[in-house]
């Protein structure tokens, strides 16, 4: 099937620089997607962009590109509730994949199982209007029920001004939740002011919610560096990442967001969003828990039970 591409997208960066941060043993890029190829893997007629098509051989290149050991693959909402590109980069993985979901009322149990057998640990909740249509709460926590006794755990991506409302759904939510790109916080307002601590009073209040502090280039105003060698790009996202980091130690978790849907204004050198790391997480063993110790034990849990991932 051809498809064509949305009028002004971002591919994603070829060729990305070499980071200067070495990520530790055992690293895991946890938020990371796949696109098609569409050919193959054709997008989902409901849809509400056209990517460019970026394969599971692509990402693989690049994790091993930036010195990381392992990926979670998290659906695309261009696949819909089509899950096929995401699970088979996970069944070409060689174990190095585990993956994220997005599913219907309708998914048997059997699909499910299926699923798990392949590498999936986690369902998307996405409550990003311009991205998906209402799925009805109800429908939702159904399906969070459903996976709870697989081991599973629900992704929510929501923006910081939704908050609010969505508080009594997510705080009732029977699984460990993980947060999507610290809720999109808006960085221009202070990182101690209201609406920002709303998240962290979610974190602290539920010690099962976790955190993606991922997403810089999503959330930053003042954007990447000129090019002249400075590698300190998106600072005004670091207080923000650097706090839930420091407050959140062990629910915290941290992906390129390769291949990067819906930018509009610049695609990320994934170099230098590695590079990002060590100035939100300052120290060794926050780096190893944040890379490392944090996604084995969610993902991988038979490994992180066997002692340090290698």
């Amino acid at each position: 099937m051809d498809f064509q591409k949305t009028p002004g997208w971002l591919d994603w960066y070829a060729g990305p620089s070499k980071p200067r941060f070495r990520v530790p043993p055992g690293s895991v890029d946890a938020h990371c997607h796949v696109f098609g190829p569409g050919a193959e893997f054709p997008y989902a007629p409901e849809r509400k962009y056209t990517p460019c098509d970026a394969s599971k051989h692509r990402l693989y290149a690049l994790r091993d590109h930036l010195g990381f050991e392992r990926n979670v693959v998290v659906q695309a909402t261009c696949h819909g509730a089509d899950n096929r590109a995401m699970v088979d980069a996970l069944v070409h993985s060689n174990g190095r994949a585990r993956g994220v979901a997005t599913v219907r009322r309708s998914v048997s149990d059997e699909e499910l199982r299926a699923m798990h057998e392949a590498g999936v640990r986690g369902v998307r909740f996405n409550f990003v209007k311009r991205l998906v249509d209402f799925t009805p709460k109800d429908e939702l926590m159904e399906i969070a029920a459903r996976i709870a006794p697989l081991g599973w755990h629900v992704v929510i991506y929501f923006e910081a001004a939704d908050l609010p409302e969505l508080w009594d759904f997510f705080t009732a939510l029977p699984t460990t939740v993980v947060v999507d790109h610290m809720g999109r916080p808006d960085v221009t307002k202070p990182v101690d002011g209201p609406e920002f601590e709303l998240f962290v009073k979610l974190m602290r209040d539920y010690p099962n919610v976790w955190s993606k502090v991922s997403c810089p280039e999503r959330l930053s105003v003042s954007g990447p560096p000129a090019l002249n060698g400075e590698r300190k790009a998106y600072r005004d996202v670091v207080p923000f990442a650097r706090r839930i980091v420091e407050t959140f130690p062990d629910r915290v978790l941290w992906g390129t967001d390769w291949p990067h849907p819906n930018l509009k204004d610049h695609m990320p050198d994934d170099g230098l969003l590695v590079d990002f790391i060590p100035h939100i997480a300052t120290t060794a063993e926050l780096q190893r828990k944040l890379l490392v110790d944090n996604p084995t034990r969610l993902y991988w849990p038979e490994l992180a039970s066997a002692g340090p991932a290698r």
